[in-house]
């Protein structure tokens, strides 16, 4: 009597089975995050790879963080190209997968033998997506691991942030939220290389910040200028770059007034004093920039000038009043003239009073079309004469190269 053949059971394909659960999780909008481990590829330092998704130009993407033992790089791609990139590394480079979602958690791995297993498991309490404020913070900007903050000394040797510069780190993040927003309204194509000049640098945070973000979030090529009158703080910020690898980032002596202009994608003059900030103004301009990024510093020029109505002076007899009105007044009429100058412009607080005393930013992007500058020239004329003021830097600086009629 001949034995019955028992059956063969064809091996589970735990890897299409990964895959499938990722695709699922990102069309049901569940995804949280993916850690690809244990690398068996051919760059000895590759740790890990870190896959979160983000929004770039609208668009929904996979932001690949490389992790290596001293640098991260960060590649972002389309959802179906970054899928089909992660199913490519399993099990060629990476033998386990561990993917996070809101109502599931599933883990590839690979034996030495090349046998697969996976393992899934729901969570006690529902999970939730990160909101958009965190993935922009979290992904779209800057990440504590960053060499060049331990570099600067607002991270320490672990990437964990030094205490004594939660505040700064607060203002480099805020800095690049900024102006990733600028970005997405503005002309520039980041095809092309990325122009940026960064007047009064000092020790470089936001500059190396700035640069780091065009070059390894964004994938473009940044050329990214310091310019500091402190020859110390020049030479500490190009020994810094020429040591971290920052290609297209350096620094230079000199200041805003005498810094020959030439053409700039943005330009940066954060904390200029008085007057420097409305050169700065009229250097961006003049370079054809097309985001310009200020933060006002003393208002002395204007102070010195108003003369306020008399309704208003009961109100105006406390010296704190009457520098917030030489403030406001001061800063309202560089809106209206890079308004009328063709760009878009507002002035917000950049960063809580809890963090600086100097939080005002005045951002302006260039318009595709500049609007007609007549009936904003007008507005200026009227409020110059309201408060008796005869002549503001930035204006005379204009006139002086006809940007204005």
């Amino acid at each position: 009597m001949s034995a019955t053949a028992t059956p063969v059971r064809p091996a589970p394909d735990h890897h299409a089975q990964f895959i499938e659960l990722l695709h699922t999780s990102l069309e049901q909008n569940a995804f949280i995050k993916l850690v690809l481990a244990k690398y068996v590829g051919d760059e000895a330092d590759l740790q890990r790879l870190n896959i979160k998704q983000l929004t770039v130009k609208d668009q929904p993407c996979l932001s690949f963080v490389y992790r290596y033992k001293t640098r991260d790089i960060t590649k972002n791609f389309p959802l179906a190209e970054g899928v089909d990139t992660i199913a490519a590394l399993l099990p060629a480079s990476f033998k386990n997968a561990h993917l996070l979602a809101v109502t599931d958690e599933a883990q590839l791995e690979y034996s030495k033998k090349g046998k697969s297993s996976l393992f899934r498991s729901k969570p006690q309490q529902l999970r939730e997506v990160p909101s958009a404020e965190h993935n922009r913070e979290k992904n779209r900007f800057l990440d504590l691991n960053r060499p060049f903050l331990a570099d600067l000394g607002v991270t320490n040797h672990k990437h964990e942030l030094i205490p004594a510069m939660s505040r700064k780190w607060k203002q480099i993040n805020k800095f690049i939220e900024v102006f990733s927003h600028a970005l997405t309204s503005s002309p520039l194509a980041l095809d092309k290389p990325v122009r940026v000049s960064d007047f009064g640098s000092g020790k470089g945070y936001l500059t190396f910040a700035i640069h780091d973000y065009l070059r390894n979030t964004l994938q473009a090529e940044g050329v990214v200028t310091g310019v500091e009158l402190r020859e110390d703080m020049v030479k500490l910020c190009n020994e810094a770059a020429a040591r971290l690898e920052h290609p297209g980032l350096s620094f230079q002596h000199g200041d805003v007034r005498s810094v020959a202009p030439s053409a700039v994608d943005v330009m940066i003059a954060l904390h200029a004093c008085d007057i420097a900030t409305d050169y700065a103004i009229h250097m961006g301009i003049r370079s054809g920039a097309s985001i310009i990024m200020c933060s006002p510093c003393c208002h002395k020029q204007i102070r010195l000038q108003i003369q306020s109505p008399a309704l208003l002076k009961p109100m105006l007899q406390y010296g704190l009043h009457l520098g917030q009105q030489a403030e406001m007044v001061t800063d309202s009429l560089r809106a209206l003239f890079l308004e009328a100058c063709g760009y878009e412009t507002k002035v917000f607080e950049f960063i809580s009073l809890d963090h600086t005393n100097k939080n005002k930013m005045i951002l302006a992007v260039k318009r595709a079309e500049p609007a007609d500058p007549a009936e904003l020239l007008a507005k200026i004329e009227e409020l110059k004469a309201f408060y008796h003021i005869t002549e503001h830097c930035l204006e005379t600086l204009l006139r002086a190269d006809g940007y204005l009629a």
